[in-house]
């Protein structure tokens, strides 16, 4: 644990049921025509567009149908210019509030979209602060409404990478569990999986400090006290506010530390197959679970990430005696309980292990595991969860 760090996010964050009903007047300080990013159904943007109307917001959809590309970022960004929109709004999934963060920060910086970009670009820095952007997610898993950076697909070079500035940070982040109520089951899944993910690992990450230890452990324990709840019953009030905390949690949390790993391996392969990001990391979760403690246990045997492994597992089973391994067990459980499709089902076979492990060694996520894994532990997982 780093006790040297920095903590930042959405300049303003607004949680709450009915939370919505604020955007109109808040957008209209904020800029005169508003793009506003969302999915194909736009009946979840629906108490949105009625707050713009309300409040004589003029604005233009830009319509988000699957995870971002770099095509479809240029494309919002062309959209936005022509419509002489200065200031974004990102509601839905991570996709729409990932694309909207995109756009807003090319708004206003000069260049190509790939002088930005990590891995596949220059990675050069941003100059300009990102137009207005106003993040509200309507499912509760990427935490995306208060991270600094966008998850972009590639698929010239088939892979994801991130566009990343501290200058992208949202304006406004607005958080109403009621916008989530309409999530099916499936989704509420992968996406509260995923939240959980981004808790656990920026838990045991490398760079976990003080400030996201905190944060972690509130999000792990209503993750896990409301996932299943909120899979089995949509219209559990409660359930799908823990749920809608914990998404936040784990934004906030990996904004500020790292992740590992499941994540190392879920963005190389988000690029490389059609799979959604939450799927992939609900796939992982386990298994790298078990390698990890396997190669701390064998390489790092005096480290505390495994005191904070231990200490998952309590928190998850409400097990005050708990092990590790039993927090490896309850994830193995709520996997299989959840249906967590393997990764054979999304079309991955054994030819692509060696292109996987790879890509998924120079992933930025795979930075802030809490020990390196070497290639052999990278395909164990592989093997584990096809």
């Amino acid at each position: 644990m780093t006790m040297s760090f920095e903590f930042a996010t959405a300049t303003q964050i607004i949680f709450g049921a009915g939370s919505i009903q604020q955007v109109g007047p808040l957008a209209a300080k904020m800029g005169n025509r508003a793009l506003v990013v969302t999915g194909n159904r736009e009946q979840h943007a629906a108490p949105l567009l009625d707050c713009l109307k309300q409040q004589g917001l003029p604005f233009d959809l830009f319509h988000v149908s699957k995870e971002p590309t770099t095509s479809m970022v240029l494309e919002g960004v062309e959209h936005a210019r022509k419509t002489t929109c200065d200031m974004v709004i990102g509601c839905g999934g991570g996709s729409s509030v990932d694309t909207g963060k995109a756009i807003a920060a090319l708004l206003n910086n000069e260049g190509e979209l790939l002088d930005y970009l990590e891995v596949i670009g220059q990675g050069k820095p941003l100059i300009e602060a990102s137009a207005p952007f106003i993040a509200i997610p309507t499912t509760s898993g990427t935490g995306a409404e208060v991270t600094r950076n966008a998850v972009i697909g590639s698929p010239e070079h088939q892979v994801k990478v991130s566009l990343r500035s501290p200058l992208m940070l949202p304006a406004l982040a607005v958080i109403d569990p009621e916008l989530t109520y309409s999530m099916s089951p499936t989704t509420t899944a992968n996406t509260g999986l995923d939240a959980f993910t981004h808790l656990l690992e920026s838990f045991v990450s490398n760079k976990a400090n003080p400030l996201t230890d905190g944060i972690c452990r509130e999000g792990l324990q209503r993750a896990a006290h409301s996932l299943l709840k909120a899979v089995q019953r949509g219209d559990d009030v409660e359930a799908r506010k823990d749920m809608a905390l914990a998404s936040l949690f784990g934004g906030l949390a990996l904004a500020n530390a790292k992740l590992g790993a499941i994540h190392g391996f879920a963005g190389p392969m988000g690029g490389m197959f059609d799979a959604p990001h939450g799927a992939l990391c609900a796939r992982f979760l386990p298994f790298v679970m078990e390698i990890n403690l396997q190669a701390l246990n064998d390489r790092m045997p005096d480290s505390s990430t495994l005191a904070r492994y231990e200490e998952v597992a309590r928190i998850v089973t409400g097990d005050p005696a708990a092990r590790a391994v039993d927090g490896i067990a309850w994830a193995q459980e709520i996997s299989s309980t959840l249906q967590i499709a393997p990764l054979r089902t999304l079309g991955v076979t054994e030819t692509d292990f060696p292109k996987i492990v790879e890509k998924s060694e120079n992933a930025s996520s795979m930075k802030g595991n809490p020990v390196t894994l070497t290639r052999q532990e990278l395909t164990r997982i592989l093997e584990r969860a096809l």
